[in-house]
């Protein structure tokens, strides 16, 4: 008799494909009848934790057949008087994905969790155990670590080096909280086997149905973030540490704004960007741990306030942008009316020591979309005019005022986007426009991407590059780790002194600044 799972045979053979074999079925002796079989469902792509509270967090998993998630909560790795979490049905609805807050847990405490699977029959999953920390209450240590750009410019998954390394690197740091920037994965971007380099050397790739191709259809956007979690030290890093999770332009394709149309020699039958972008944006909130129900749009944007020294606001500059042809006037858009007045208010009634800016795309670098000839074509904040803000810069110009204004302290913004490493200082007295405070913003990545830069600056909010780490050749590979990048954020819980190292991949800080809090 045939298992009916619900599931497309396509569906299983992906998960076949990636290493990831079905758990034996259970065999139920009976001396009244013939043996039941019961098939196990399998957690088939790790675990992972996103947007902690001082009570829990969000936990998500995937299913390869309908079954319910079930999480369990201990203070050690033996569980000793677990508590349980019954979570939602994974149906293939999802692509059998999903997510349950669990609540009611002590803060500032870290905590082992074990995830199964629970059919209707009562076949249960082998289990996946993982640890995050709960939100303190009170001041503490805290360490973050950001960055993003994972599987671009046809560099994936090297079974030569273990895959990507980089995630196990950053998982050794044991960090609080992971920023993951934008670019999570590429949907533009297929991958080969094989890829010559420069110099002769041979990068190899895993390679799937899903990343062969660009992705236009549903299935190929799910099967970018499957691939990804097909790499052993992601899974890992996953489990270990809650994440905080935005998205930029490659999740959709290169350089994509609302109303945009993708060129006609990039080989897409469908060139909507916006029909790609609602694809996309499907799978994104499927296969990451976050819940665009917990977010002030019912999308992404949203503050996480980690206890009394940090709050960080997690930006979405892609979903309310203009085309990136207009970056000139009065009235641009890099975040529109709404979050921008979010961000303000946030920020000015913010209690928090210090203020994260999670910006996934940078302020005063000059980002050019690349893909079209017009010269005016930005698709970042910044368009090369050092004068008065004008196009986006007009936004961010009222967010940097009211700041000034409101006598808002500890604002620090962190970005990825440019694919290397830079510590920005911001300064009215280098800049066209002066009704702002002095601020940094922090640059880190890629994660596993062709590393590029470094980019031109815009002189209208007077930014001075302190520190730069970029290679000499444009889309260096990442076969040997040094211009891949991940940033990490240190807040001493007495002193509350805000740390930031650049790092490399291999662990190496690069540069470090201090700041002093206020008063």
């Amino acid at each position: 008799m045939a298992l009916h799972t619900g599931f497309t045979r396509r569906t299983l053979l992906r998960t076949s494909a990636f290493g990831l074999v079905a758990a034996p079925a259970l065999v139920s002796c009976s001396t009244d009848g013939p043996a039941v079989v019961r098939q196990r469902p399998t957690l088939t792509h790790g675990v992972a934790v996103g947007d902690p509270r001082p009570d829990g967090a969000l936990i998500w998993a995937r299913s390869d057949a309908p079954a319910k998630l079930i999480v369990e909560t201990a203070g050690t790795e033996s569980f000793n008087n677990p508590r349980r979490f019954e979570g939602p049905l994974l149906t293939p609805e999802t692509d059998g994905t999903g997510r349950l807050r669990i609540a009611g847990l002590q803060p500032g405490q870290q905590v082992h969790y074990r995830v199964t699977l629970e059919a209707a029959d009562g076949a249960t999953s082998e289990p996946i155990t993982g640890v995050f920390r709960t939100v303190p209450s009170a001041p503490s240590d805290i360490k973050i670590l950001w960055s993003g750009d994972v599987a671009g410019q046809g560099y994936g998954s090297n079974p030569d080096l273990g895959g990507m390394q980089v995630f196990s690197t950053m998982a050794a740091r044991d960090p609080h909280l992971f920023l993951h920037s934008g670019d999570s994965i590429y949907a533009d971007g297929p991958l080969q086997e094989s890829v010559t380099l420069p110099d002769g050397r041979v990068w190899r790739n895993t390679v799937t149905e899903a990343k062969s191709t660009v992705a236009q259809t549903l299935e190929q956007f799910r099967g970018n973030y499957a691939y990804n979690l097909s790499d052993e030290n992601y899974r890992r890093f996953n489990g270990s540490v809650a994440q905080l999770v935005q998205w930029d332009d490659h999740e959709t394709v290169n350089n994509w704004s609302p109303g945009g149309t993708v060129a006609a020699a990039k080989g897409y039958s469908e060139r909507n960007m916006d029909t790609l972008a609602t694809r996309s944006w499907q799978a994104f909130h499927e296969w990451m741990p976050v819940d665009p129900r917990e977010a002030v749009d019912g999308r992404l944007f949203r503050k996480v306030s980690y206890g009394p020294l940090l709050d960080v606001f997690v930006l979405d500059m892609r979903t309310y942008k203009d085309a990136n042809t207009e970056n000139t006037g009065a009235d641009g858009r890099i975040l529109g009316p709404a979050q921008t007045r979010w961000l303000m208010d946030g920020l000015r009634d913010s209690t928090a020591t210090w203020k994260i800016v999670a910006n996934d795309l940078p302020l005063g670098l000059v980002v050019k979309d690349g893909e079209q000839k017009d010269r005016t074509a930005f698709e970042g904040v910044a368009n090369n005019d050092p004068g008065a803000p004008s196009g986006r810069e007009a936004e961010i110009a009222r967010v940097l005022s009211s700041i000034k204004a409101n006598r808002v302290t500890g604002v620090v913004w962190l970005t990825a986007d440019v694919h290397y490493t830079a510590a920005h200082h911001y300064s009215p007295s280098r800049a066209a426009f002066t009704d702002f405070d002095e601020f940094w913003e922090f640059v880190s990545g890629p994660l596993n991407a062709g590393a590029f830069g470094p980019n031109d600056l815009d002189r209208t909010f007077g930014p001075e590059a302190v520190f730069v780490h970029a290679p000499a050749t444009q889309n260096t590979s990442p076969l040997d780790g040094e211009f891949q990048h991940f940033g990490e954020v240190l807040i001493d819980g007495r002193s509350r002194e805000l740390t930031v190292n650049l790092c490399d991949a291999s662990g190496k800080i690069l540069f470090t600044q201090r700041l002093s809090p206020a008063g």
